[in-house]
């Protein structure tokens, strides 16, 4: 029981799942820190308030505090945007890069030249107008 437990810890996707994962959360608290330092201010100063933080919306007795909400959506696309330009894109171009090409298949139906019907390559009778049709050579 503990020898399975052990193979399933040290399988590879495992150990890159849990490195992502931390990696990750280190990430989102650079972003974070960098929505709510630099770029929160910049909002905030073209909203007029000094701290973005306290943009905060009551109705009826509730309170709702819109700026963590606009923080956390920032912080979102930020990561979101890096993930993708820094991480996606590049890892999809490498990957196409050492993609063999797949070899042409030879269509596998041709047109009757009779009814314009489509039939099997091998076919010397065409199925909807019983039009006898020429061989073709098979591909090699």
């Amino acid at each position: 029981m503990i020898k399975g437990f052990r193979d399933f810890i040290l399988r590879g996707n495992v150990v890159d799942l849990a490195v992502a994962v931390v990696m990750g959360t280190a990430f989102n608290a650079v972003v974070t820190q960098f929505v709510t330092s630099i770029i929160t201010p910049l909002i905030s100063a073209t909203v007029g308030k000094p701290d973005f933080h306290n943009f905060i919306v009551h109705a009826n007795g509730a309170v709702f505090t819109i700026g963590d909400l606009i923080n956390a959506v920032i912080s979102f696309l930020i990561i979101a945007f890096a993930v993708y330009f820094f991480l996606v894109l590049p890892v999809n171009s490498l990957l196409n890069r050492f993609k063999k090409p797949m070899p042409a298949k030879p269509p596998a139906t041709r047109p009757c030249p009779e009814c314009l019907s489509d039939i099997p390559v091998a076919a010397r009778r065409c199925a909807h107008c019983a039009q006898s049709v020429p061989a073709v050579a098979p591909a090699s």
